[in-house]
């Protein structure tokens, strides 16, 4: 099944085709033995970063790969198309760049981010502990002032690729004035105290390891320090509008995915001596997903253009995780349903999909702060 995309340059075109390629050839075929095993997905992004892909909307100058966002963004579809957790821990090494990238200093840049940006490292974003989700203002992670810089202590939960990350971006508590007291750090992953806990057990991304990131009197030298102290909040919320595309972005592919996967199957099954493509109900159900996953798509493109061109696109952002994570939690639920009894089953990865939908309603974000992030920007003065 086609997507027709229309792209800002003929360069463009044949990036999204090369990383369709990879995708269907390398990753599509390892996917589900990896997620049956539980297994960390290293070699497929030390594929993708072999490819300069894990630096796309990054500036050339910088090491990245000076893409649009709205180009990154559809080849984190294509990924996702393949393998949702691979494509989850694209956008989240995207995230862990974001601060660095644009708060940090030329000097720190060119220290740190090069190697970020050079596709043989991968990041981990430490933002979330386990009373402070959607409340960023109540973290309690502290980071208290040394002779050279700082020593961390606290506690980051459902943190992917803990234990994994070449390097942790961090924030942390240095007063106690609430949002205005958070800072971000960069953590290196052998820093003396810095320790992980046991993977969490999850219903789904079984290759997107999740685990605690446990803090305890960490050093942290003084040019780890990204923008200024007190600056937290903003270079958190800043990130996250990137994040939430990124999961928009990876929540379509699987969507789409499972609109396919349904669609062959719809028309190679017989019952009363046709295909079930054949009953107008089953059609239009089918009718009804390719709208929703198209209606996704465009919600992240818009938002990914007004990014491109400077332009604020918060409440655009929001809008597209919520829509596109909606879609795909409901189109892999009546995928599964296309399928009947078949679909319930682990010989096809419908089941496997429904699963990985349910967190991107979730994470970067449960979509009920994405109502709230909505309304907010609608109701204001």
């Amino acid at each position: 099944m086609a997507v027709h995309r229309l792209m800002p340059s003929e360069e463009a075109g044949e990036l999204i085709e090369l990383v369709r390629d990879i995708a269907r050839t390398k990753l599509l075929p390892e996917a589900d033995a990896a997620e049956a095993q539980a297994r960390f997905p290293r070699e497929a992004f030390e594929l993708l970063g072999r490819s300069g892909l894990l630096s796309l909307p990054y500036a050339e100058e910088l090491g990245g790969g000076g893409q649009p966002y709205e180009v990154y963004l559809q080849v984190v579809e294509e990924i996702a198309y393949a393998w949702m957790s691979v494509a989850v821990g694209v956008s989240v090494h995207s995230l862990t760049c974001a601060p660095l990238a644009h708060f940090g200093t030329p000097e720190q840049q060119e220290k740190y981010l090069t190697g970020m940006l050079s596709g043989d490292q991968l990041g981990a974003y430490c933002l979330s502990e386990p009373q402070a989700g959607s409340d960023v203002a109540s973290i309690r992670t502290r980071a208290t002032p040394t002779d050279d810089g700082y020593q961390i202590t606290g506690g980051k939960s459902w943190i992917s690729h803990a234990g994994h990350a070449d390097f942790y971006t961090t924030f942390a508590r240095t007063s106690d004035e609430g949002g205005r007291g958070l800072s971000c750090f960069l953590v290196p992953p052998d820093a003396d105290g810095l320790t992980f806990a046991e993977p969490e057990r999850k219903m789904g991304l079984d290759c997107d390891t999740v685990r605690e990131v446990l803090f305890d009197k960490v050093p942290v030298e003084q040019d780890r320090l990204i923008g200024r102290e007190g600056q937290g909040m903003q270079i958190a919320l800043a990130a996250l509008d990137a994040g939430r595309l990124g999961i928009a972005a990876a929540a379509t592919g699987l969507a789409q995915r499972a609109l396919e996967e349904a669609t062959a199957y719809s028309k190679e099954r017989e019952q009363f001596g046709r295909p079930i493509a054949d009953n107008q109900g089953l059609a239009f159900l089918l009718a009804d997903m390719a709208a929703a996953v198209g209606a996704a798509r465009s919600t992240y493109l818009l938002a990914a253009r007004l990014k491109d061109a400077g332009l604020p696109h918060s409440q655009e952002a929001s809008v597209a995780k919520l829509v596109a994570t909606d879609a795909a939690m409901r189109v892999t639920t009546d995928a599964v349903q296309v399928l009947g009894g078949y679909g319930y089953t682990k010989d096809f990865p419908l089941e496997r999909f429904m699963r990985e939908a349910k967190v991107t309603q979730i994470f970067e974000g449960t979509n009920q702060i994405q109502r709230l992030v909505i309304s907010r920007h609608l109701l204001k003065d």
